[in-house]
């Protein structure tokens, strides 16, 4: 099979791109694994953190990918329910242990022994994958393979980023930032919440405007003054000044959400001027987003299905991963990036 390979931790620059397209021997399922012909998988700005090392993988050459949709060639003793020629999904949760006090309360998502696609485990950036039957899902016929890929983790983190918020309809909602996951939950919140506004910060003009085509109230630069202050703001960008920013738009009492798995350091001197009674008084509050459980997904893919959610993707193939990562990298965004393989 073809498969697009990361043999080590550097910086993502220059226009080549790290990632080395291969052949590699057809993986063969294990007990309680299937085998799944990749059709699509998204592309995340976690796999820059990987490549840049914020979250490494922990093997090496690997293949990365979270946000894969395929068909099931074929199923390892003991798996049940799931028939080769089905369509399922692979999300950034690969597997947990499932026995710990933490997976037992619902908390699979911060088990100790978290599996990341992708990452501890070769991903969809390749014809083929092996993954825990378990820790698949079926995809809904309304999605093609493209507009699906992007609902395992943009959408899904998403989702989980609303729930963690404890936004109320008629609650102000801000976003800062507006890539992937961002545009989703503009979409979702407007679902779920109809009567909270959206207002939006991105320092790109561009983004702004496809915001406001998405129905956002009000789309606005990084730092600028949002018409009124924000009950919630989610962010989802890899850098620092966002943060300060959008802790200055809470209202008091007002939550932040930190929808990302690393923070890049360029520009984290910032935080240096962070001043209590400015950014974090009057019972202020930041939480962060770590990954995803199953039902997350799982919860998730039915909402997207009863709007329905149709993600915007740009499309790549296999051999153009390179160019996507770097698009992203550089900023280059617009809805979702996918793999079509």
């Amino acid at each position: 099979m073809k498969a697009m390979i990361l043999e080590g931790v550097v910086p993502l620059d220059g226009s080549s791109g790290p990632l080395r397209l291969v052949d590699l021997p057809m993986p063969k399922p294990g007990p309680d694994e299937v085998l799944i012909r990749v059709h699509a998988c998204g592309v995340c700005h976690t796999e820059i953190d990987e490549i840049e090392g914020r979250t490494p993988p922990s093997l090496l050459p690997v293949i990365l990918g979270h946000q894969v949709i395929g068909e099931v060639a074929e199923c390892g003793t003991g798996v049940t329910g799931i028939s080769p020629g089905s369509r399922r999904g692979v999300a950034w949760i690969y597997s947990a242990c499932g026995s710990c006090a933490l997976c037992r309360g619902g908390f699979e998502n911060l088990c100790r022994n978290f599996r990341a696609t992708g990452r501890d485990a070769h991903g969809g950036y390749a014809e083929y994958m092996v993954a825990p039957a378990a820790f698949t899902y079926k995809i809904p016929d309304v999605f093609s393979d493209a507009g699906a890929a992007p609902l395992l983790c943009a959408g899904s983190i998403g989702y989980r980023s609303l729930k963690l918020s404890g936004l109320k309809n008629g609650s102000v909602l801000g976003l800062t930032g507006f890539g992937a996951s961002a545009h989703l939950v503009l979409r979702l919140a407007r679902f779920l919440y109809p009567r909270s506004p959206v207002f939006v910060f991105a320092r790109s003009r561009s983004e702004q405007d496809f915001a406001r085509m998405l129905g956002a109230e009000w789309a606005g630069d990084t730092d600028a003054l949002s018409p009124e202050p924000c009950d919630v703001v989610i962010d989802t960008t890899p850098a620092w000044k966002p943060v300060l920013f959008a802790l200055e738009r809470l209202r008091p009492g007002g939550r932040l959400i930190i929808n990302a798995i690393r923070k890049e350091a360029a520009d984290s001197v910032l935080m240096a001027g962070i001043n209590f009674e400015h950014h974090l008084w009057m019972e202020k509050e930041i939480k962060s987003v770590a990954n995803i459980t199953r039902a997350d997904v799982r919860e998730f893919l039915e909402i997207a299905v009863s709007m329905p959610l149709k993600p915007d993707v740009q499309l790549y193939t296999l051999e153009e991963a390179n160019q996507a990562l770097l698009d992203i990298k550089h900023s280059r965004i617009r809805g979702a990036k996918v793999l079509q393989i």
